[in-house]
Formats: C-alpha cells, structure tokens, sequence
C-alpha cells in the first residue's frame, strides 16, 4: 500500500511540474507578444511623427481622424502613414511566410528568399520594367505570378515519394541561381532609366509607398493570415515528420498545399508591395523562437517581428547615416552574417543543410 501511494505522489509531483512549466511557457510567451506589439505600436508612431519636419502626436492623430492639419495632412497623410502602413504588412507577410516554410521543412535555412521563391518575383518583376515597359500594376501582377510558379515548379520538383525539406532547399538554391542569372542578364540590357526603377525594386525599398500599393497587400494580409493561423497547430505537428502526424490525425498533404499556397500568396502580395526585403522572412522566425522558447506556435511572433524588423530598419536607413538606404539595405547587412553563422554551425555538426 505505501509502495502505490509512493508511485501516486511521484506521479502527481510530476503532473504539477509539467504543469508549472505549461505556465511559465505560457506567461513568457503572452509577455513577449505583449512587448512586441508595444514596440510596434511604437515604432509604428515615431515613423508616422518624426522626419524632416516633427509633427505632435496630436497632431498626427488629427490627421488620421480626416481633420486638415497645415503641412501634416500631406506628410503625414500622404507620405508617412502610406509608408509605415506598408513596412508593417511586409513585415507581417514576409515574417510569417518565412517561418511557415522553416516549420514545415524543419530547417531554418528554408525560408523563401533562400530557396528562390523571392528570385522568380524579382525575375519576373524586372523582365516587365526592362523588357515590356508595363506598368507598377502589371508588374506587381506579374511578380505575384511569377513567384506562385517558381513554388510550384520547385515543390514538383523536389517531391519524390514526398517532400524532404533537403531536397527542396537544395533544389530551390539552384533555381534561385538561375534567376538572379536572368536578373543579372536583364539589368545588363537595361537603359538607365528603367536600370534605375529596376534596381530600386530589386533591393526592397519602402520609398514612393502609396495606398494603391498598401491596399491589395492588406486585402491578402487580411484573407492569408487568418488561414495559415487555422493551420497552426497541424503545421506544428508536421514537424515531427509526415508519418507521426497522420497518426494523430492531420492531413498532412491537404495541411501542407494549404500552408504553402498561402505562404507564398503572401509572399508575393508582400514582394510585388515592396520588393524582395532582404532576410526578413528568413530572420524573424528564429528571432521570434528565441524570444518565445519552446512550446506553442511561431507565426503570431514571427509576424511581429517581421514588421518590426521592416519598421526599424526603414527608420535606420532613413536617418541614421548622412544619406538615406533602401530598408533593404539595412535588413540585408543584418541577416548576411546570420547566414554565414548558421551554415558555418551546420558544417560543423557534421550534417547537410
């Protein structure tokens, strides 16, 4: 008898460890996700109020409101507001693409911009200014296209019986190669005009931001995010390989059509907004892990942290140096000597990608 109730209290110590640690990863991942939307809402206001004109907060909530506000209604208005707005949802769409992709493959080099996703916007968004003249519309259009066949045709070429996240990284770099390849040969050909506009779209940049650029990117924020959040908990399971989670219930090839169809429709809207900002996709996943720890979905704290990213490294590029950077610029200079970091840390433990 005392042996059983000796095994009974071991159990229920036990039980109230695990459950003590439930909270602890709970109360940690509620305080990060408070913080970081307190920085965004933030970083968010000083973009909005400081420039090269200072404008209040009353003054800027004025604006918002639809009130005319001297000099303010057109800064802010016109160029501010349009501009933060846009740096937040690339930043939500690239970061939760990106670690969509990492959780799915199990790999944190799997992130879109590394696996060419990124590479067939670019491609097709260049081919459209240099080649065919179009218009920001259709080559925004072009670019969202490109980027949904550049998945497909790396996904069916990487799938054997499956989809091995090795593979598909390993494929994807080579037709990344392929279409910075094109890119290159484009921009060669290109007039000054148009290598300008190109080149400004290529590195990521947030200038020239207007509602007709924030809108539609908002629209697929508003309509993708949602549905990858619904296959959050599936998509966790699938880390854990195709076969463990068909066991307990997920339908891994409908889950996974699903999560990547929308990560790369959010990909692209993001891409065609803005342009391919560097490493924020590939960053914001293992920014938000480190935060958060173990336990529990990354795609909320992987999007915030995206758009804080965006918003941090625009704010940076803008006024920190005597002259002004794209915001790619700034993202690219952070997420290069990660990049570097972790293929050196892969190599050593002896493992492929």
């Amino acid at each position: 008898m005392s042996e059983l109730a000796s095994e009974l209290i071991a159990a229920r110590i036990a039980l109230d460890r695990i459950a003590s640690g439930r909270r602890r990863r709970l109360l940690r991942r509620r305080s990060v996700l408070a913080v970081l939307v307190v920085l965004l809402v933030a970083a968010y206001a000083v973009s909005l109020m400081y420039g090269e004109t200072f404008y209040t907060p009353g003054q800027v909530v004025r604006v918002i409101l639809g009130e005319q506000v001297s000099g303010a209604s057109f800064t802010v208005g016109d160029l501010r507001l349009p501009r933060a707005s846009l740096g937040v949802l690339t930043g939500v769409a690239f970061g939760m693409a990106g670690v969509t992709f990492q959780t799915m493959l199990r790999n944190p080099l799997a992130s879109p911009d590394i696996i060419g996703i990124s590479s067939g916007a670019s491609a097709a968004a260049v081919f459209a200014i240099v080649m065919l003249s179009l218009s920001a519309a259709m080559t925004s259009l072009l670019a969202i296209l490109a980027a949904l066949a550049t998945a497909l045709l790396i996904y069916l070429l990487a799938y054997q019986d499956g989809v091995v996240g090795t593979r598909l990284i390993l494929i994807g770099i080579g037709i990344a190669a392929i279409l910075d390849s094109f890119v290159s040969y484009v921009i060669v050909k290109a007039a000054q005009w148009d290598l300008q506009i190109a080149m400004r779209w290529l590195t990521g940049s947030l200038n020239g931001a207007s509602w007709s650029a924030v809108v539609p990117l908002a629209l697929a924020v508003v309509v993708l995010v949602p549905t990858l959040l619904s296959q959050a908990r599936d998509l966790d399971l699938l880390q854990f390989g195709d076969d463990t989670a068909a066991a307990v219930g997920v339908p891994v090839e409908r889950t996974r059509l699903v999560v990547i169809v929308a990560a790369v429709a959010l990909l692209a809207f993001a891409t065609a907004a803005s342009g391919p900002i560097a490493f924020v996709a590939f960053l914001s996943g293992p920014i938000a892990a480190r935060l958060v720890g173990p336990g529990g979905s990354l795609l909320l704290p992987s999007a915030l942290v995206g758009a804080l990213l965006v918003l941090v490294a625009d704010f940076v590029g803008q006024f920190a140096f005597g002259t002004r950077y794209p915001v790619g610029v700034v993202t690219g200079v952070l997420g290069a000597p990660y990049l570097v970091y972790l293929l050196v840390r892969t190599n050593r433990a002896g493992g492929g990608l």
